[in-house]
C-alpha cells in the first residue's frame, strides 16, 4: 500500500495536542521524532518525556485528502500562530520486509548469537538464542545490552540461579539458560514486558526455567548471578533491593548505565560489590562484581 505522511513542527507541551488532532481526522499512525537530536534521559516509570524541539509525523493512505487535514491543523489553538509542515510521499514498498532487513544474528562472545527467528542461525553448534523485535526492549542490538550478553557468555552459569531484573524482552534470561543457568527469575514492572518475556522462552525452548514477576510478587532468594540492565536513577534507588536478590560470592552486572553516570552508580555497590574495572561501549557501562 501507497502512503503519505505529514511533518510537523512541535514543541515539548504541543507535541501530544497535534498528535490528538491527527488522529481526531483519522490518522492511522503517529509517531514523535527528535529535532535536533537532544537525547532524553531517565523518564520515570509510566512517564512520556518529549524534546523541546519535537517533529510530529503522520501517516495517511496516499489517497487521502491532505488540503482537509492542513486546512483542519492550521487553525487549531497550538498551530494557529506557527504552522510548519511538510507533506511527502512514501515509496510503495513491502515494508515488513523492510523493517526485517534491518536486523541480522550477532555473536556475543566465542559462542553466543541472538538470531533473528526468520533467518538461519550462522553456526548451529553455537549457543543460539531466538528473539525477534517486539514490544520490550531489548534485541541485543543496544550497547548496554550487548554489554550484559558479553559478561553473561563469560560466566560459568552451569545449574546456577539467575536474576535478570527488569527483564524487558527476556534476552538475559534466555541467554543465560541457554548457557547453562538452571533457573532465572526475571523481575520488571511492566506486564508487558513479562509476557514478552514468557513468550520469547517458549520459542526458545526454555520456557519451564524461566519465572517471570512483578516486584511486588518476586520471591524472596539469594541468587548465584544478578543482572540488571535499566537506568542509572533507578540503580542507584534500588541498589539495596537488587543487592538482597545475590548471594555472598555471587556475580552481579549493571547496565543502562551513561559512562558519566558510572561513578555515581558504582558507589551505591562498593561497600558491598567487589567491584571489576569497568567496561565501556560506546557511551554507555557495564559496572560488575562480585559481593562480598
Amino acid at each position: 500500500m501507497a502512503w503519505i505522511q505529514i511533518r510537523i513542527r512541535a514543541t515539548e507541551s504541543t507535541a501530544d495536542a497535534i498528535s490528538d488532532h491527527l488522529m481526531d481526522i483519522g490518522c492511522p499512525s503517529v509517531t514523535f521524532m527528535d529535532t535536533k537530536d537532544t537525547p532524553i534521559f531517565e523518564p520515570q516509570p509510566g512517564e512520556v518525556k518529549y524534546w523541546a524541539e519535537t517533529t510530529v509525523i503522520g501517516l495517511f493512505e496516499a489517497n487521502h485528502d491532505m488540503q482537509a487535514v492542513v486546512d483542519y491543523l492550521k487553525v487549531q489553538p497550538e498551530l494557529k500562530e506557527q504552522f510548519h509542515y511538510k507533506i511527502e510521499q512514501l515509496e510503495d514498498k513491502d515494508w515488513e520486509r523492510e523493517w526485517m532487513k534491518n536486523f541480522h544474528p550477532i555473536r556475543f562472545g566465542e559462542r553466543l548469537w541472538i538470531c533473528p527467528s526468520w533467518l538461519d542461525v550462522p553456526d548451529p553448534s553455537a549457543v543460539n538464542v531466538m528473539l525477534d523485535p517486539g514490544l520490550a526492549f531489548g534485541t541485543g542490538t543496544h550497547a548496554t545490552t550487548a554489554l550484559c550478553l558479553k559478561w553473561l557468555e563469560g560466566l560459568d552459569l552451569s545449574g546456577k540461579t539467575v536474576v535478570d531484573f527488569g527483564c524487558g524482552s527476556g534476552i538475559l534470561g534466555i541467554a543465560a539458560i541457554k548457557l547453562g543457568a538452571a533457573r532465572v527469575i526475571g523481575i520488571d514492572i511492566d506486564q508487558q514486558a513479562l509476557d514478552a518475556s514468557q513468550d520469547n522462552a517458549a520459542r526458545n525452548g526454555v520456557a519451564e526455567q524461566l519465572e517471570v514477576y512483578l516486584p511486588q510478587n518476586q520471591p524472596h532468594l539469594e541468587a548465584d548471578v544478578v543482572v540488571a540492565n535499566i537506568l542509572a536513577q533507578p540503580l542507584r534507588e534500588l541498589n539495596e533491593v537488587i543487592l538482597s536478590l545475590l548471594k555472598s560470592g555471587g556475580d552481579i552486572a549493571l547496565s543502562g548505565v551513561l559512562a558519566e553516570q558510572a561513578q555515581s552508580v558504582a558507589s551505591h555497590y562498593d561497600q558491598q560489590v567487589s567491584l571489576a574495572p569497568i567496561e565501556q561501549e560506546g557511551d554507555w557501562v557495564r559496572i560488575s562484581g562480585v559481593k562480598k
